[in-house]
């Protein structure tokens, strides 16, 4: 499997010119955080128009850095992952045409700086801006976030107007890897409370079938017999704190 195919051919390679009149308005109007890196991509021009902090975070220079020094700066063992979730994510997106703008994709992640050092990050990819039905920009936001502990389970969330279905079709997509979804997530906290799928379904306010479709398939993925085997395993591989 070519992980990463699908933004390897749709991206354009090439650093953004940060003295345009867009990235100096950027660079004007959007807050960055300490210890974070963004950068906007155009989807209607097929370029990398803004980049900022990737000096300070990864020790890449603003002026120079394209969104294939993002991608592969990713250490070995999120690689695939990374690549994969984005692919997807984005394929997922292109097809919608309502509410663009409330999508995006949160995923832990490491990087690697310049100077070889390991940094921990938790990313989110979103629509920046959208029209008639079209995805024009959009946004990726990286903050270093010393505090995350990794195991050998990756970790992503969706959020938009079919939050259901982003996550399911990712799901669907990425089961190649050992991955957890934040709704998954959810159900497994409340299972290693000894809740019932019953108790656990009135608690999240959906169905008992929803429930198991959250809990169930994590036995096959994970190579676990039963439940008080998943949340051990949960525990081990710190998806559970």
């Amino acid at each position: 499997m070519n992980f990463g195919q699908f933004t390897k051919q749709k991206i354009d390679d090439k650093p953004a010119d940060l003295q345009s009149k867009q990235a100096l308005y950027f660079k004007s109007t959007i807050i960055r955080f300490p210890n974070e890196a963004l950068y906007i991509y155009s989807f209607a021009e097929n370029k990398l128009i803004y980049a900022d902090g990737w000096d300070e975070v990864l020790g890449y220079n603003n002026h120079t850095l394209t969104l294939n020094n993002i991608i592969d700066a990713t250490t070995p063992e999120f690689a695939n992952f990374s690549k994969e979730l984005n692919d997807k994510a984005i394929l997922f997106i292109l097809s919608k045409k309502d509410r663009l703008e409330e999508y995006s994709f949160t995923l832990e992640v490491k990087k690697m700086h310049l100077n070889g050092t390991q940094v921990p990050m938790q990313a989110r990819v979103g629509v920046f801006t959208a029209k008639e039905g079209k995805i024009e920009t959009v946004i990726g936001r990286f903050q270093v976030n010393e505090s995350l502990i990794f195991g050998k389970i990756m970790n992503f969330a969706t959020y938009g107007p079919h939050k259901n279905n982003f996550e399911e079709e990712l799901n669907k997509t990425l089961f190649t890897q050992l991955v957890i979804s934040e709704r998954e997530k959810e159900a497994l906290k409340l299972a290693s409370k000894g809740l019932s799928i019953k108790q656990m379904s009135e608690a999240l306010f959906i169905t008992k079938s929803a429930v198991e479709k959250r809990i169930f398939p994590l036995y096959k993925r994970f190579n676990v017999n039963n439940l008080p085997h998943l949340i051990s395993f949960a525990y081990d591989n710190h998806i559970l704190p």
